[in-house]
């Protein structure tokens, strides 16, 4: 099986990861995007359906910004590392401790263990300082409050979110790591439109154990392929020297 594409493409896993993990997202951002498509006043242009799919993408618009803004910041920062310690190795080590957490994440999706919730808490005192910010926005009646109050949601705690910040480390760059999590977001963003659009019902769905299930194993699934890339790509490097 070839599988040496995963090496090379690391922001299709990113939009595959943002896909699948949707229905966690559904979970974290299901209430502030319920808020978005009830919180409009009824008899006004802004109830009008086409006002409220443009205040959900300038909602999500934002919180993808604020993914993309995260994912520069972390990809330079690796940069700096794999620029210290040396290009193989250490952007080696680094796709496979994203590699592992991406595991991680789809036995997190998939309810069999709840070992991210450690990692979210890492993120809580950072969200602390930022989600005062967001509630001046609130309620949202127009485009100009959705982008803000996206961008600052954009940084709630997040194993699906982190996961991917983790990868951004070993992309090459602050432009590569932007570019990974906007993949990511983009992969985020058919769920969350959706939930906008049928709200209750897609929340109800997406906490279904058995749609859980699925979406977590479709995780591992990626989290695996991309270690036997990782595997096969070193026996590669070890046969030419």
């Amino acid at each position: 099986m070839d599988i040496e594409w995963i090496n090379h493409s690391p922001y299709l896993i990113a939009f595959f990861t943002g896909l699948f993990g949707g229905v966690h997202c559904v979970g974290m951002c299901g209430g502030i995007v319920s808020i978005l498509s009830f919180s409009q006043q009824p008899r006004t242009p802004l109830s009008s359906p086409s006002n409220h799919l443009f205040i959900l993408l300038s909602y999500n618009l934002g919180r993808i910004s604020a993914y993309a803004l995260a994912g520069a910041l972390l990809g330079g920062f690796g940069a700096g590392i794999i620029d210290l310690l040396g290009l193989d190795q250490s952007k080696r080590i680094l796709s496979v401790i994203a590699a592992i957490f991406m595991l991680l994440l789809g036995v997190y999706l998939a309810g069999f263990w709840n070992t991210l919730t450690r990692l979210e808490q890492l993120g809580t005192k950072l969200w602390q300082v930022i989600e005062p910010f967001s509630r001046r926005f609130i309620p949202v009646h127009t485009v100009q409050h959705a982008f803000p109050l996206g961008f600052f949601w954009g940084w709630l705690p997040c194993g699906l979110v982190y996961t991917i910040l983790i990868m951004s480390l070993s992309v090459g760059g602050a432009i590569e790591g932007a570019l990974l999590m906007l993949a990511f977001g983009l992969g985020t963003l058919p769920n969350l439109l959706a939930m906008g659009i049928v709200a209750t019902r897609l929340l109800k769905w997406t906490r279904h154990p058995k749609v859980r299930l699925v979406a977590g194993l479709l995780v591992i699934i990626l989290g695996l392929v991309t270690l036997l890339s990782l595997h096969s790509a070193s026996i590669n490097i070890q046969q030419n020297h």
